[in-house]
């Protein structure tokens, strides 16, 4: 009889379908079964000497929780004997929805002891749900990179490696293949209020750096320096190969999952591991060969989940955050159809909207390494670049102004919506920042101007990490007025334009581990909530509100 190791996760939701993955323990029928008659089942495929389904639920009925059962090979192996069971919850028409998002959960336990980096928020979220059936449920929730750390392994993790191979030969304690990154999946995700909280909560995800390494795609000096390891190879296919099994299927709907040649050909083949290889080395060679951006739309909400980490265009001369034709590929998803969505979120590990010293900072450096103040520069900027992680929209200028110009045409639509909101995480604090109005619309007379969105960067970051107290003082330095004076002088140094917005912070910094909920509703709604975990006397620990405020 096959197990469930590792699942259910509730993937994809709309009004009458969900998609549900599982990994089981070897090859057999996965069955989701539902108690008003819904379901749906799928044959197991292989990958790496592992199996999977992603099973597609259909007959569900709208606005309408349902309990639901997996069965494997027509065995229950969910809801765990003793557990309640999961539920799926399809949209309720015309109600509000809400968004939960955070990035960056270290999954290591303490093993009972103390948790180095305190309290981890997705599990206190969980803990929540579970004991209030009265508390607020996201509708979704959004994880925005370094969902699993390649690069900082626990000393579990550690242990683990070192069973299989020696870890004084590169790349150490380091994850080094496909193999090892389901190691990571099993620690991030078979943390038991993880679990229940992934299977019941529909989830969109997107990569990040330390999903492969930090820095990952930092410049064209550091990918040739990368590639020269002799661990990386099977490190970076690894990384592709279980971020397409574990994290990216599960973003597509059914009718995409449908249409893909890959997952076609990965569930047709006896092992899918050549091609999905494949794949995966071709995304490595070319980014633009590939897309891992995608849109959802909920509701009248509409999400777009940008990469901003693989799509990179690295030559100095032609640096892209995004290359251009997934660059065009956004705007269009935000162009098409602007009536029929009330809010526009673009969810991006990255931050737009860094503070004002950092952002000049990066694009100092990037003029720097570009060669505008000559060779030594150069060298000098390069090796900055890399340690001191400038690597943001602020460091690919040319990206930064693309996404502004965006938002601002969006703005400019004849049906805009209400709110752009830009979702982030990465650098392991939290605030909030609004742009003001581009250069070129201060002069347009007021009665031309029409209505605006309101347009914002939301950034949460860490669900379960930490900062460094130098780092804390940093960033704050860099909202101060002096921070913006040092930036400027920074700017004239690198001889950069002015950017094409200026922006101001409106909430923030907060440090700790922390989720921001959005509650989103018509074109009169959009609320946010920042709640951090916080341990209790008892031992226990909650979610506690530091901020909340109306973006409308």
């Amino acid at each position: 009889m096959a197990e469930l190791r590792l699942g259910p996760l509730l993937r994809y939701a709309d009004d009458t379908r969900a998609t549900v993955w599982v990994e089981t323990g070897g090859p057999c029928e996965a069955q989701v079964r539902c108690a008003d008659g819904a379901g749906g089942s799928a044959r197991t495929w292989q990958v790496g000497g592992h199996h999977y389904a992603l099973v597609t639920v259909s007959g569900l009925t709208p606005g309408t929780p349902t309990p639901y059962r997996v069965l494997l090979d027509g065995h229950e192996v969910w809801p765990l004997p003793g557990a309640p069971a999961s539920t799926i919850r399809t949209p309720r028409p015309g109600a509000a929805l809400r968004v939960a998002f955070g990035s960056c959960r270290w999954a290591a336990k303490p093993g009972g002891g103390h948790d180095p980096v305190g309290p981890d928020a997705l599990d206190t979220l969980s803990r929540r749900l579970e004991t209030d059936p009265d508390a607020e449920r996201p509708d979704i929730l959004l994880l925005l990179g370094d969902q699993v750390y390649a690069d900082e392994t626990s000393a579990a993790t550690r242990d683990y490696l070192a069973g299989r191979r020696d870890l004084d030969v590169p790349p150490g304690d380091q994850i080094a293949d496909y193999e090892e990154y389901t190691h990571l999946y099993d620690e991030s995700w078979l943390d038991p209020e993880v679990r229940r909280l992934l299977a019941c909560v529909p989830s969109c995800m997107i990569f990040d750096d330390h999903d492969v390494i930090d820095d990952w795609n930092t410049s064209a000096s550091w990918l040739e320096s990368i590639r020269a390891e002799p661990w990386w190879r099977e490190r970076i296919l690894g990384g592709l190969m279980s971020y397409w099994v574990y994290q990216h299927l599960g973003n597509l709907s059914p009718d995409e999952l449908a249409a893909d040649p890959l997952y076609a050909a990965v569930r047709a083949a006896g092992d899918g591991t050549e091609p999905l290889r494949e794949f995966a080395e071709r995304a490595d060679a070319d980014p633009a060969a590939v897309r891992w951006s995608y849109r959802r739309d909920l509701g009248r909400t509409r999400l777009l989940m940008v990469d901003s980490r693989a799509a990179r265009v690295l030559e100095e001369k032609s640096r892209a955050l995004v290359d251009p034709a997934e660059m065009d590929w956004v705007r269009r998803q935000a162009l098409t159809d602007p009536g029929a969505y009330d809010h526009l979120l673009i969810g991006t590990s990255l931050p737009w909207l860094l503070p004002p010293a950092v952002h000049d900072a990066e694009g100092w450096n990037a003029a720097l390494c570009a060669g505008e103040r000559g060779a030594r520069w150069a060298r000098l900027g390069e090796k900055l670049r890399r340690r001191a992680d400038l690597e943001h929209w602020s460091a690919f200028p040319r990206s930064f102004a693309e996404l502004a110009d965006l938002i601002a045409e969006v703005g400019r639509a004849d049906r805009a919506p209400a709110s752009v909101l830009v979702l982030s995480g990465d650098v392991h604090h939290a605030y909030v920042a609004e742009p003001n109005r581009p250069h070129e619309e201060r002069e347009e007379p007021e009665e031309q101007a029409g209505p605006r969105p309101v347009v914002a960067q939301l950034t949460c970051s860490p669900m379960h990490n930490s900062v460094p107290a130098p780092i804390r003082a940093g960033f704050r330095f860099g909202w101060s007025r002096a921070g913006r004076l040092l930036g400027r002088v920074l700017a004239r140094h690198g001889r950069l334009a002015a950017p094409p917005i200026s922006w101001r912070k409106t909430g923030g910094p907060w440090f700790g581990n922390q989720l921001m909920t959005l509650t989103l509703g018509g074109r009169d709604t959009a609320r946010l909530r920042l709640e951090q975990a916080r341990r209790e006397d008892g031992g226990g620990t909650r979610l506690v509100t530091a901020d909340e405020r109306e973006l409308l």
